[in-house]
């Protein structure tokens, strides 16, 4: 400890202690020990257990000064397994034990017993301190002030009042329509795509990734094939001079097999550079009110994890160095896309052209929604202090902020029938300049919710462990002062047809007047959509009957 403190392990040390490091002179009998009781039975401990642990021999890369202020820090949860464990396992562990998750050693065996699962257990937070921008106490911090806003029922549009938003509604085939296409156009070869693909098709009852799944029973292409097809086809628009690129957001559950559906199709005509993969990781489920992490089951090495949501396709895109690579491309925007959406692709240009022309920052593609449909509303809020928002408001929170302000009737249709919140569907355009700003000026963070499922009144106990989540059409609060938001809202039947429920689910939803988002309802959606722009073409298109398929129209 006598060593100066610039040395090759300075930047350790600085892990260590979150500073500069300082290495004080420590003397048996000297007033540093008096000052600090108990200390020096501590030293010899920690002393004896990494003497221990290295073989009594030090290799030159570890520091024994390093380890003992790590050993020293996690002595009173983890003293009896210092001699299982590395620098790195003690670095964790004092991240661990310095945000208040000193529990998760409880129950540990002694040293030389379960060790491999204890590494794997190190492993596993290494890997969420990697994933959660600013780690996990970052994570942590954030979920306290969360939960505490939760448990005391905060009310996130407090002092906000709902307005339409700006934005353009067009009627698909218009002289509008056309002309908006057209400048649309001049931009797409400039616009990189973003496919949002994290999920299985378990509602479909299908265990294969969604965008393996056909678009229609005529030609059998894929999800995925169909929307290289379209980012080929904008290309070849574009002069071909430039590849359109695409960045694909998977999760544990998909990123293997999309990987190997992509590699098995030759990339279905795309060249491999110009198609990236960015996996979402996960989050520490948290057991109670203080942010604790939850275990597994029963596994005492083991950490509970959960989905953060699809909002991490922003910080990703960040944190992965995508964004600034696309900027030294000379991209200009980037459209977001869902993974069975295959409609999706018809509106872009038009999309890019609304942007263009209102100079958007951000924008969203909406259809008209009925009021009271479980879809969210886009909505323009203004707050007493004069700030504005335009952003997504979920439908649960729509109508009781909509009676609560400036429409005792809640959510109600207008004259045109539909609700005058027009419709999200997480189709998304941003110019590339004001989003790499905002994420720069973040950190790649995103605005966070939490959702704890209370079992008591005083809300202190949770029915089961929740989490931070975070939601891709929330960007909004990230934009700076001044950026433009809005929306482009088209014809339902043009742009949004998904594909996301089982057909004993769609035929409930059937019978209730609303679209079943089922496999066969999406293909038929398909072929109603070239029907319509044939016949706006000029071509006669017969149309056929009716009919009804398992419960199904």
């Amino acid at each position: 400890a006598d060593r100066g403190a610039r040395d090759p392990h300075s930047a350790m040390l600085s892990r260590l202690f979150g500073r500069e490091p300082v290495s004080p002179k420590v003397k048996e009998n000297g007033a540093y020990l008096k000052k600090h009781k108990g200390l020096q039975s501590s030293l010899n401990t920690a002393l004896n257990a990494a003497i221990l642990a290295q073989g009594r021999a030090w290799p030159e890369e570890v520091d024994p000064r390093a380890y003992m202020a790590a050993a020293l820090r996690v002595l009173p949860e983890l003293g009896p397994q210092l001699a299982a464990l590395d620098l790195e396992h003690l670095l964790a562990a004092r991240v661990l034990i310095d945000i208040g998750q000193g529990h998760l050693f409880k129950g540990w065996a002694p040293a030389g017993k379960d060790d491999d699962r204890k590494r794997a257990f190190f492993a596993q937070v290494a890997e969420l301190e990697r994933a959660y921008p600013g780690g996990l106490k970052a994570y942590r911090d954030n979920a306290v002030e969360r939960l505490k806003e939760a448990k005391d029922g905060a009310n996130p549009f407090d002092g906000w009042t709902p307005e339409v938003p700006t934005g353009e509604r067009i009627a698909a085939g218009s002289d509008r329509f056309f002309a908006l296409e057209r400048v649309g156009m001049d931009v797409v070869g400039h616009t990189a795509f973003v496919l949002v693909a994290g999920g299985l098709g378990e509602r479909l009852g299908y265990n294969g990734i969604k965008v393996a799944l056909p678009v229609d029973s005529a030609t059998g292409i894929s999800m995925l094939e169909w929307y290289a097809q379209w980012l080929l086809a904008f290309q070849s628009k574009a002069g071909g001079r430039r590849k359109v690129q695409l960045a694909i957001m998977t999760s544990d559950d998909t990123h293997a097999k999309t990987e190997a559906f992509l590699a098995q199709h030759n990339h279905f005509g795309l060249d491999p550079a110009q198609v990236v993969l960015t996996k979402q990781g996960k989050v520490p489920a948290l057991a109670d009110n203080e942010a604790r992490f939850a275990r597994e089951g029963g596994d005492v090495y083991s950490l509970e994890t959960k989905p953060h949501g699809h909002g991490d396709v922003h910080s990703l895109l960040w944190k992965d160095g995508i964004i600034a690579r696309w900027t030294k491309m000379g991209v200009k925007y980037v459209a977001f896309f869902q993974d069975t959406n295959p409609l999706a692709f018809r509106a872009f240009p038009v999309m890019l052209g609304v942007s263009v022309k209102n100079k958007f920052a951000y924008n969203s593609l909406t259809v008209p929604r009925t009021a009271g449909e479980a879809v969210g509303g886009i909505a323009k809020l203004r707050h007493t202090d004069g700030r504005t928002l335009t952003i997504n408001v979920e439908y649960n929170q729509l109508d009781p902020l909509l009676r609560a302000t400036t429409h005792p009737e809640g959510d109600a249709p207008d004259a045109s029938g539909f609700s005058p919140f027009p419709g999200n569907i997480n189709v998304l355009v941003l110019a590339l300049g004001p989003y790499s700003a905002a994420l720069k000026a973040s950190g790649g963070r995103m605005p966070e919710f939490v959702n704890p499922k209370y079992a008591d009144g005083a809300r202190e106990a949770f029915l089961k462990p929740t989490r931070l989540e975070c939601m891709m059409q929330d960007f909004p609060k990230v934009l700076r002062p001044g950026d433009r938001v809005g929306f482009t809202q088209l014809d339902r039947w043009l742009c949004f047809s998904p594909v996301k429920n089982a057909v004993a689910d769609a035929a409930k939803k059937a019978a209730k007047g609303l679209p079943p988002e089922c496999a066969a309802s999406g293909e038929a959606d398909m072929y109603n959509a070239c029907a319509k722009m044939l016949a706006a073409s000029g071509v006669r298109v017969e149309a056929g009957p009716t009919v009804e398929w398992q419960g199904v129209p």
